[in-house]
């Protein structure tokens, strides 16, 4: 595997929109992700029931989750609360987003960002206390990193201050969030070159992009191009930010699997598997619009994957 693909569907796709899925379809939807190939799965996000019925069951989903072998199971936590019910879920990896946009923040998590930075001290400080076995990957998310839909433009000097600031509470690595598609490719590298060079270059090695404004796929390949190997997609491009009005468009996950394979990278999926999920979940949602190039066009005549045709030479296909 070249990159790391990170369907984020069950949490971002699910929760902005207003159908629940039933808990045993998306155990469902995760068994078939991990069959086609994707090895980290966000499931759901630790926050109240009552603000996000969607995923008022992240606990249960969790903890089935992290019984499949080789499955890195992701959550999003709000706070220090819900990272302690992350970590007795099991989750794998736990993401606190930190809005670089104090607006948004405020919006969106109702905290300051010297609260969110309290919040990530006192969740690596309760990591530490765990066995070395049992301790999650703990990344914080600067979300709003390019603009913000209420606050505009976010200064590049305000997000690399926030990077230090998190890494020095204790955070394993930060990510780039383009949560209201306001992201382009030149600034997509100009942002990730200005980390590096404050925390360097293991600290950040993913970002999340928003399909807005028609950029996602070219803001991938240009974090790409700049080094990152890990990037977040949702199936079917469910999903987005509640609290950024507008924002809404995650960058479709077959679209960018396809995009990755028919350039030589392997990502370690299936695209016939992945579009069976596909065709699973649109199953389940019903009327729920569903977006995505590759699937509606199909595959071009002949094509076969970089990641199969590794496996072909390799032997371990048919």
């Amino acid at each position: 595997m070249d990159v790391l693909i990170s369907e984020v569907g069950p949490r971002d796709g699910l929760q902005s929109i207003d159908r629940i899925m039933p808990t045993a379809a998306k155990k469902i939807w995760i068994d078939m992700a991990w069959a086609a190939g994707l090895t980290e799965v966000e499931v759901g996000s630790f926050v109240p029931a009552k603000l996000l019925p969607q995923l008022a069951d992240t606990a249960e989903v969790v903890a089935y989750s992290a019984r499949i072998p080789g499955l890195t199971v992701a959550a999003l936590v709000p706070n220090a609360r819900g990272a302690t019910d992350a970590i007795a879920a099991g989750a794998h990896k736990i993401t606190l987003p930190l809005s670089c946009s104090e607006s948004h923040s405020l919006a969106n998590l109702r905290r300051t960002h010297a609260q969110v930075i309290e919040d990530a001290r006192l969740i690596a400080a309760a990591i530490r206390d765990l066995p070395e076995g049992r301790r999650p990957h703990f990344e914080g998310s600067l979300s709003t990193a390019f603009g913000c839909t209420i606050e505009g433009v976010v200064p590049q000097a305000k997000v690399v201050e926030l990077a230090e600031a998190l890494m020095a509470a204790g955070c394993d690595e930060v990510g780039l969030a383009d949560t209201t598609g306001y992201a382009d490719p030149a600034s997509v590298k100009s942002m990730i070159a200005a980390i590096w060079s404050a925390v360097g270059g293991d600290a950040l090695t993913g970002i999340h992009v928003h399909n807005t404004r028609g950029l996602g796929l070219a803001n991938v390949l240009a974090a790409f191009d700049a080094g990152l190997t890990t990037f977040d997609s949702s199936l079917g491009g469910l999903g987005g930010c509640p609290f950024a009005p507008g924002a809404s468009g995650n960058i479709v996950t077959e679209d960018l699997v396809f995009m990755f394979e028919a350039m030589g990278v392997r990502t370690g999926v299936d695209l016939d598997k992945l579009i069976a999920v596909r065709e699973f979940v649109q199953k389940t949602l019903g009327d729920e619009p569903l977006y995505g190039f590759t699937p509606l066009a199909g595959l071009p005549l002949g094509f076969v994957s970089t990641t199969q045709n590794t496996d072909i030479k390799q032997g371990a296909w048919a």
